[in-house]
């Protein structure tokens, strides 16, 4: 076996069975830290309970994650500059596993944070690498093989990982959560050893751009962060939330000022002058953040308006993540042959079509119409990132895609946060405005409240019963205008993507 001394050979792209399992050791690293994200999530009542903390205090352990990996992700330009991008992905992905062990092994619950903190912060470098090595060892013909295997990984994980870590809690232990990543990420690091270890990308001692870390710091920390607790806290409300985000404002301002004027930017925000890089990245941070948010939205209106357990819920939007795994590779093999801004068109037509679906359901749904529209939800997101990937990435020279890829996973990873965040609170708010309209117009004397009051009271309800049957009713219809208020803004939303698409222009790969 190889081992890290300094790089004596070129990363170059690989070719014939040489390429199988680089390429599959990369995208499973990339679908090990991307499971993390969402597998803990059903685990936190559990590991609350466990270590002693309250349930709201139990989802720390997923801000614990998210902050360091948003800060850590558009870094890790700048870090593979210094490091080399094979030393550095095998780096991080030896923490991951270090941490995921003692995540395991935490005797209280203040270790826990500590070591899902950093296991975050090594997860970044992860998810920018894992895209940016497999465009760099697949041949320029089969980039988009590489970007879709890479797409199915990233879009897949965060569907499947309530589902393993539900089961994972309930028959066996929460810490299991975290101990399976030891041999996944044992295997990804023997693999890219041999294949890798003596090559990689020339490095550069290049000064350290300390404010522009502390920036970074601050914006992103605070942001994720202001995210992650606004709900809780109920967003503007609360002085922390708006301490936070005045932190989170005038750091960014100061971070792109700072950034665009030192000479050794820790983030290459120069990026965004390449016209295919902005409108690609934008498009991917506003389509995926509306993917996202009806991600978190649909199973939460399925579980608390519609009576499905947890684990019905998964099965009626599990078709999101079937879709993907047949078509993303399909795609792949096809894509170099069409320009790609159509690919991302059809991909976000069909998300349109599936929102302005949704904007029909009422009540009454049923499940087949749920996973059907969670199969089109799927089938259009497959068409999605890997055109746009390849468009505004894969022809950048090969020293800038760790940073751009870094960045634009970063912008990406906020508009998911962004969406998931808010999607609950408008939901939310709406209800309120509709369940306030709702009641408005109900009145003793009107006929059809007479007639519904007297039908529960013949059922055997008394008439306080009869009224809280009413309630019950009358917010559950809130609640589903509220799904079809979130799914109309979404069709306006996508409407507005596709435009920003269009502005990209086509580079044909030679």
């Amino acid at each position: 076996m190889t081992t890290f001394g300094k790089p004596k050979l070129p990363l170059e792209p690989l070719h014939g069975r040489a390429l199988i399992p680089v390429a599959a050791a990369i995208s499973i690293a990339n679908f090990m830290q991307t499971l993390d994200l969402t597998i803990a999530n059903v685990a936190v009542p559990t590991i609350a309970g466990d270590l002693g903390v309250s349930p709201d205090m139990g989802t720390w352990t997923l801000t614990s994650f998210a902050a360091p990996l948003a800060i850590t992700l558009p870094l890790t330009g700048w870090l593979a500059q210094r490091f080399g991008q094979v030393r550095l992905f095998c780096i991080s992905v030896t923490l991951f596993i270090v941490m995921s062990v003692l995540c395991g092994l935490a005797p209280n619950f203040e270790m826990l944070l500590c070591f899902r903190a950093l296991q975050g912060a090594a997860s970044g470098p992860i998810t920018a690498l894992s895209q940016a090595l497999l465009i760099a060892v697949f041949p320029p013909v089969r980039r988009n093989v590489a970007l879709a295997v890479w797409q199915t990984t990233t879009f897949v994980a965060p569907v499947l990982g309530p589902i393993c870590g539900g089961w994972i809690t309930d028959n066996i232990a929460w810490p299991w959560i975290f101990y399976i990543n030891v041999p996944t990420g044992a295997a990804v690091l023997f693999i890219l050893v041999r294949a890798l270890g003596k090559h990689d990308n020339p490095t550069r001692k290049t000064p350290v751009d300390a404010v522009g870390l502390v920036l970074l710091a601050l914006a992103f920390g605070s942001l994720q962060l202001t995210l992650d607790r606004g709900h809780n806290l109920d967003w503007f409300s609360s002085a922390t939330i708006c301490a936070l985000a005045v932190i989170c404002a005038i750091s960014f301002v100061a971070l792109v000022i700072w950034e665009l004027t030192d000479e050794h930017p820790i983030v290459d925000l120069r990026l965004f002058a390449d016209r295919n890089f902005l409108a690609g990245t934008v498009a991917v941070t506003v389509g995926f953040g509306l993917y996202y948010g009806a991600l978190v939205l649909v199973p939460l209106w399925l579980q608390t308006e519609q009576g499905y357990t947890a684990t019905w819920a998964g099965i009626a939007t599990a078709p999101l993540g079937i879709a993907g795994i047949v078509i993303a590779p399909l795609v792949g093999r096809i894509q170099h042959r069409f320009d790609p801004r159509w690919f991302a068109t059809a991909a976000l037509v069909g998300w349109a079509v599936a929102s302005f679906w949704r904007m029909q359901f009422n009540t009454d749904v049923t499940i087949d119409d749920i996973a059907w529209n969670s199969l089109l939800m799927g089938a259009a997101t497959a068409l999605f990132i890997t055109p746009l990937v390849s468009l505004s990435i894969a022809g950048l020279p090969r020293e800038r895609l760790p940073a751009a890829s870094g960045l634009q996973n970063a912008l990406r990873r906020i508009g998911t946060s962004v969406a998931t965040s808010l999607a609950p609170t408008y939901f939310e708010r709406r209800a309120r405005v509709h369940s306030t309209y709702l009641v408005d117009r109900i009145a003793p004397q009107d006929t059809a409240f007479s007639d519904w009051m007297t039908r529960l009271q013949h059922a055997g309800l008394d008439s306080n019963g009869a009224l809280a049957s009413i309630a019950r009713a009358l917010d559950a219809q809130a609640h589903m205008l509220a799904l079809n208020d979130f799914s109309a803004s979404c069709v306006m939303l996508f409407a507005v993507t596709l435009v920003v698409v269009w502005l990209a222009r086509y580079r044909r790969t030679r």
